[in-house]
């Protein structure tokens, strides 16, 4: 093609995308023109007499569908705080230092409670275990904290978290300006931080853009449809109608369908029906009895805390029915009961297992369901939301889902439980399944099971079986296998995203581009 030849093309679709052009669209390409080419939508906005923003916005992204424009994005992080409360009293463990300190360095758990109340003071325990400021002796009768070096040097030294808490209080800082390990500090508290993505965007002229510019661009109204207004009035012969161009970007069309975990819950639903199961589920709130005493939990264990666990304040007790089994449990912790085991050695805390809480999983469910049902056999499943108390990031959210079940027959093996949860997998769609040993606070034998995807094993939930200490006190005679299992990772893997967040997020794009399995 000659120069000459080219020109007259080019010339021939600048003049076909201007007659296609709205007001709007028309006006952008004006108003860029006397600000140089070059602005955001805001300056746009002003200079061209639009009635909102929204109007920039969308007449700009029609010309970059077309080639007349560009539009340039950047983002950068802020962060600022949610929560001032830490900056004006500071974090609970300098404060907790500070009380150990003025103790020689050595405090006993119920005393700092005392001081600090038990929900912060068990707050503060976390934190000064987790920055190793203070290591926790068990060894006698009530648990002390002691001060370790790292505790003695920040006595009266900033902390990093407490710098970047001090500075946030001033201002918000841009990601650039935040050191990283205070960042991530902060980030484990709840609700103490804000982190917002700041958007800028430049509207720029293209070569087609400034060609048809060169064309002449006349701002006139113009008629995109015809009304019946229009037609009944005569008034459509006095007005200029918009080309319509065949050749612009239309929507795609989407069908429904359903979302992707309801399609995974379906399929993990009917494969556990075609193995013979039955569905079951319980209430979202349970006493820490059920979630923890009945399954053996230690009521010191970390898992407890504030930290791991959502607590009620209305109700902030349930009532313990079955005063039975409540007595049969209390001597398995204390001193094993007639299990045969030595139990946590302590003394149990009614008050303590019956405070109230959103279950920290769905064993809860199969347990409750055994102590009704404890002859064998039995094969049951549920999958079902459960809460605990995590940072939200790439792989953890507060609240997720659980795939849990139970096999309860004579004769039932570790073998057994080895070869059901291979056989589920391989049904849903993953041909290498490997298990290995995994420790968890109520079964024994334990195990974890990993599946191989995009070259690598994958950890997807943990298996085992009940130990006595768990089905002594429900009159269970026969070996109970249990299994609770990743059912957002399994689908992460199944549509091969990266971030859990994707899964709950409301984006339509995602949706509907989703394919159907």
């Amino acid at each position: 093609m000659t120069y000459i030849e080219d020109k007259i093309s080019q010339n021939m679709k600048a003049t076909d995308v201007l007659e296609g052009l709205s007001y709007s669209e028309k006006n952008v390409l004006v108003t860029l023109q006397r600000l140089n080419g070059r602005a955001s939508p805001d300056k746009v906005f002003d200079e061209g007499g639009f009635q909102q923003l929204v109007e920039v916005m969308n007449a700009a992204s029609w010309l970059q569908s077309k080639g007349a424009l560009e539009i340039e994005e950047s983002a950068r992080k802020t962060y600022c705080l949610k929560d001032r409360s830490l900056v004006e009293k500071g974090v609970p463990e300098r404060r907790a230092l500070i009380a150990i300190s003025q103790k020689t360095g050595s405090m006993g758990v119920k005393e700092l409670e005392s001081v600090m109340g038990k929900d912060e003071s068990s707050m503060a325990i976390g934190w000064l275990m987790k920055k190793k400021l203070a290591h926790l002796d068990k060894s006698g009768p009530e648990p002390i904290l002691h001060l370790t070096q790292e505790g003695e040097r920040f006595q009266d030294k900033e902390m990093l978290d407490e710098s970047l808490l001090q500075q946030l209080g001033v201002r918000d800082l841009d990601e650039g300006e935040v050191d990283p390990k205070a960042l991530d500090l902060l980030k484990a508290r709840k609700g103490v931080l804000q982190e917002k993505l700041l958007v800028s965007r430049t509207l720029r002229l293209s070569k087609l853009g400034t060609e048809i510019l060169s064309l002449g661009v006349q701002l006139t109204e113009e008629v995109a449809q015809l009304t019946p207004e229009l037609l009944q009035t005569g008034k459509w012969k006095d007005v200029d109608f918009r080309r319509y161009d065949i050749r612009t970007f239309a929507p795609s069309q989407y069908p429904a369908k359903k979302h992707p975990l309801t399609r995974v819950a379906d399929e993990v639903r009917r494969i556990f029906i075609q193995m013979g199961f039955t569905e079951i589920d319980d209430e979202y709130v349970q006493p820490a009895f059920w979630n923890m005493d009945a399954l053996f939990t230690p009521q010191d264990h970390p898992a407890r805390d504030l930290q791991d666990t959502f607590y009620l304040k209305n109700p902030c007790r349930l009532p313990l029915e079955d005063e039975e089994v409540v007595r049969k449990v209390k001597a398995v912790h204390e001193d094993g009961g007639d299990t045969g085991s030595m139990g946590w050695r302590y003394a149990w805390s009614r008050e303590e297992a019956e405070r109230a809480l959103l279950r920290t999983h769905t064993t809860v469910n199969t347990i409750r369901y055994l102590s009704k049902n404890p002859d064998p056999p039995l094969k049951v499943f549920s999958i079902s939301r459960i809460f605990r108390n995590e940072s939200i990031d790439m792989t953890h959210l507060p609240e997720f889902v659980q795939i849990e079940g139970i096999i309860m027959e004579e004769g039932a093996s570790f073998d057994m439980l080895v070869s059901m949860l291979k056989e589920f997998y391989h049904r849903m769609g993953f041909d290498k399944v490997r298990v290995r040993p995994g420790p968890f606070p109520y079964t024994e034998p334990s195990l974890e099971v990993d599946i191989y995807f995009n070259g690598s094993w994958m950890e997807l939930g943990g298996a085992g079986v009940f130990r006595p200490e768990v089905t002594g006190p429900l009159g269970i005679k026969h070996p109970v296998l249990a299994w609770g299992l990743g059912f957002e990772r399994l689908a992460m893997l199944k549509w091969n995203l990266k971030d859990i967040r994707e899964l709950y997020v409301t984006d339509l794009d995602l949706l509907r581009q989703n394919p159907i399995f």
